[in-house]
């Protein structure tokens, strides 16, 4: 069953952010995770008018999505992102 990471993000320094943009294609793509949304135009529908940086990544699985998490790949550039961005990462199964 298909699983998401769905992550909102606001960033705090741009220079410092584009170079996790540069590296974490690569490392998602390593572990089967493909991009559904990566940080597109918003339009709040209902509730508050805040919005922050919107990533949604599709995985194979729930354990797919963790094992990307986890993996010495993606703590290397999640400092990066650390770094120039604060935030949360949730994953979730798919239908």
């Amino acid at each position: 069953m298909a699983a998401y990471v769905i992550v909102q993000a606001e960033v705090t320094d741009w220079e410092r952010f584009k170079e996790y943009l540069k590296e974490s294609p690569c490392v998602i793509a390593k572990y089967g995770g493909k991009y559904m949304v990566r940080g597109g135009e918003q339009v709040v529908l209902e509730g508050g008018g805040e919005t922050k940086r919107i990533v949604i990544i599709e995985f194979t699985s729930l354990q797919k999505a963790q094992e990307w998490y986890r993996s010495e790949d993606y703590q290397r550039i999640k400092a990066l992102r650390l770094n120039a961005a604060t935030g949360s990462l949730i994953a979730v199964e798919g239908c």
